[in-house]
């Protein structure tokens, strides 16, 4: 196998990127100079050194010496609302439109109904931990599951206000989710920030 097939395979293990897509990667890097390349190189080897997750939250942050990320140390932080997406880029995507000021936590994926038990990755027991933590410390108001609109977000909060629904009655915090104003079907890392707003603001 040549180089250039080797690293079309790489580029193909990238999320959402196929063969077309990374055979073109590999010829736009092949068209571009060696000090380009070298800090490419530089970068890919420095970003585990460099970043680092939140052991709250999980969200990945610059770290530069600090243990939690600083909307966990921020002193702006709502506390008492804890907002559950499923990925960095939906995290990311709500964080800059700015309208929202309380806690994150990265569930980092969905639940898949066809399973018997939860993606490994998925993190259903850290998830019911951080709340009940918070719960009995009375500091949780609310729990916002900000899932996207499709089949298996929406199976995965269904999965998610079963799990909670003891800690909900024990704790008495509130449970809600998007409201209307994203579409069925739609992927939250996608919505822009006025619809994001919108289903905030009428959530449910």
């Amino acid at each position: 196998m040549s180089s250039i097939d080797k690293l079309t395979e790489y580029f193909k293990r990238f999320p959402g990127i196929g063969e077309r897509q990374a055979k073109r990667f590999v010829y736009y890097l092949l068209h571009k100079d060696q000090s380009y390349l070298n800090e490419l190189v530089s970068l890919i080897k420095e970003i585990k050194s460099e970043i680092s997750q939140c052991p709250s939250c999980y969200v990945y942050f610059q770290s530069g010496g600090a243990k939690s990320c600083d909307i966990c140390l921020g002193v702006d932080t709502d506390k008492s609302i804890l907002m559950v997406v499923e990925k960095d880029t939906d995290y990311q995507n709500i964080r800059h439109s700015g309208f929202y000021k309380g806690l994150y936590f990265i569930l980092g994926g969905l639940v898949a109904p066809i399973e018997k038990s939860s993606n490994q990755f998925v993190r259903i027991k850290e998830l019911l931990k951080t709340v009940e933590e918070k719960a009995k410390a009375k500091n949780l108001n609310e729990v916002i599951l900000s899932l996207s609109l499709t089949p298996q977000g929406e199976f995965t909060e269904v999965y998610l206000r079963r799990e909670l629904a003891p800690l909900e009655v024990k704790y008495g915090f509130k449970i809600s989710s998007l409201g209307r104003g994203l579409s069925t079907g739609l992927e939250l890392e996608y919505s822009d920030p006025e619809t994001l707003k919108n289903a905030l603001k009428n959530r449910q």
